[in-house]
This record gives structure tokens, C-alpha cells and sequence, in this order.
């Protein structure tokens, strides 16, 4: 469970970054779950972009991503949603 300190540092650290992944009409499925595994492995820390043609709730498709990949939700802002899982090989950021 991350603290507000470290949601914060998070947050700051995700504001550059761009949407690697997004969540179309179709909704989650078991393929984008693995792939977004893979780069929060890589990553640590990945924007999902949700398409105005989303048919799901916002907070319904964090929840899924969440429980399916075992991460962290940072923010939920707007249509995008911020996600953090620390890395066992690929470690880059260091949390207050």
C-alpha cells in the first residue's frame, strides 16, 4: 500500500509521461492485462489512456487492471489512469 507521500512522488513522476496503453469499447481482456504486466516490469510506473468509447466506468477498469496485474493505482485523473509496480529486475525509482 503506497502512502500519500509516495503517491505524490509518483504523480510528479507520471506527469511527463505519455499513455502506452489504451482501453477501447472492448474493454479489459486477459491479453492487455499481460502486456501491461510486461511494461510495468520494464517501466515501474505507465500511464492507460481510456477512449471515449468505453463503454465501462473509469473506476471499474482501474480496479480491474489492478487486481489483473497486482500494481499499485497512483490517480485516477480525467480518462487517464496511473499505475505503479515495482519492478524485480528493471528497479529505477526509489520511493520516499
Amino acid at each position: 500500500m503506497l502512502t500519500g507521500k509516495q503517491k505524490r512522488y509518483l504523480r510528479k513522476e507520471a506527469h511527463h509521461l505519455n499513455p502506452i496503453f489504451q482501453v477501447g469499447k472492448d474493454g479489459v481482456n486477459e491479453n492487455m492485462i499481460l502486456q501491461i504486466n510486461e511494461a510495468l516490469e520494464r517501466r515501474e510506473l505507465i500511464k492507460v489512456s481510456i477512449l471515449q468509447n468505453c463503454f465501462e466506468d473509469k473506476n471499474s477498469i482501474a480496479e480491474q487492471l489492478v487486481e489483473g496485474t497486482g500494481a499499485e493505482l497512483v490517480q485516477v485523473i480525467g480518462n487517464i489512469i496511473v499505475l505503479y509496480k515495482e519492478s524485480d529486475e528493471n528497479k529505477t525509482l526509489e520511493l520516499p
